[in-house]
């Protein structure tokens, strides 16, 4: 897979400060790897996390502390199980078992997970612009073309495929109307004033196309 080299090359520049153990870095690299390609996986897998990588390199002039939003996109959807409630919450605790293992400081090590965690509920109450930005990037599909959009609600509802269409409307119909319930679904001005109108009318389309299934 192409994507491969990509990710582990930016995997060993990021880390690469924090430990001069290579066998630990390959070894996590490759359980990286191997969680977000799983067969279950057609959205939150390996091209997600490169397409986040993307953003934050498009966006890094905005950024503050890189390091923190790096790994945070890599573990943020470590664990994604679509039956359980506590993905976020395990995948930072996969992030924090890793990074004891390292020098990464113990307060940076707690604020990555912080990060990880606040993808569960994509609250932007918070005054680290950084996290805001990472919030963003994450929901940033949300205001992608309207093709670019259909082709990820399916995709989610592939990963979803668990369920019946009863079931699946209903907690997706759930899910969009939160969003749109939300003052704003992106916490930055720059995300609000790219994406903030193109998002709510691709999520009231998917709506509306839920509706007829």
């Amino acid at each position: 897979m192409q994507l491969i080299p990509a990710l582990k090359e930016q995997w060993l520049n990021l880390t690469a400060q924090y430990t001069t153990d290579e066998p630990l870095l390959l070894q996590e690299f490759d359980h990286l790897i191997t969680h977000y390609s799983t067969i279950n996986r057609f959205y939150h897998n390996l091209q997600h996390i490169h397409n986040l990588l993307l953003l934050q390199q498009q966006y890094e002039e905005m950024i503050h502390d890189h390091d923190t939003i790096g790994f945070a996109i890599f573990y943020h959807d470590l664990v994604y199980d679509v039956m359980k409630t506590d993905n976020e919450d395990e995948s930072a605790l996969a992030a924090g078992r890793f990074m004891q293992q390292t020098n990464v400081p113990v307060t940076q090590a707690e604020k990555i997970m912080e990060y990880i965690r606040a993808t569960k509920s994509h609250d932007g109450n918070s005054t680290d612009n950084d996290l805001l930005l990472f919030l963003d990037f994450d929901m940033a599909i949300l205001g992608s073309s309207s093709e670019e959009y259909q082709q990820y609600a399916q995709q989610i509802r592939m990963e979803y495929n668990s369920y019946n269409d009863t079931a699946y409307n209903m907690g997706r119909t759930k899910v969009l109307q939160h969003f749109l319930q939300m003052p704003h679904i992106y916490s930055t001005e720059t995300f609000r004033n790219k994406y903030e109108q193109q998002a709510r009318e691709n999520i009231n389309a998917e709506l509306a196309a839920l509706k007829t299934t």
